[in-house]
């Protein structure tokens, strides 16, 4: 899976979240956060995680085909 970089920043803005708040709620260190968000192809499980750290639903933060 892709995540979409734009649609997670789209979120982050929503939720008025930095990437050091981000993390904390995902449950890891910033650097690791960061590494996410710039590898953008995740497990199902960490898109999962990602969505419900931002409160959408995973659909909206996927790369479209």
């Amino acid at each position: 899976m892709r995540l979409s970089k734009e649609k997670i920043d789209l979120a982050m803005a929503r939720e008025k979240l930095t990437v050091t708040e981000l993390a904390k709620r995902y449950g890891v260190s910033r650097s690791r956060m960061n590494f996410i968000l710039n590898c953008r192809e995740v497990t199902t499980v960490c898109a999962g995680r990602m969505a419900d750290s931002l409160k959408v639903d995973v659909i909206d933060i996927l790369e479209e085909a």
